[in-house]
């Protein structure tokens, strides 16, 4: 069974609709995907940051409290 000329006119549009809509499709679904992983980079930025001040709270706080236990220490050694 053949079609006929407007059945294939018919036919040939169909196609290239559905060309073109997996196309645009495709090109969103990237787009979308970079968009996320930008996203995912950008929050592990600020994690990595976040992280590193927090390290450096935890070494400030530690360098007191063994001051302030050296500190003690003397104290009680020169009371002896």
């Amino acid at each position: 069974m053949y079609l006929s000329e407007t059945e294939e006119i018919i036919a040939f549009i169909v196609c290239i609709a559905i060309v073109i809509g997996f196309a645009v499709s495709t090109y969103l679904e990237i787009k979308n995907t970079i968009s996320e992983e930008k996203n995912k980079q950008k929050e592990k930025r600020e994690n990595e940051t976040k992280i590193k001040t927090l390290i450096k709270y935890f070494d400030a706080k530690k360098n007191l409290i063994d001051r302030i236990t050296e500190t003690k220490k003397s104290l009680e050694n020169r009371n002896k």
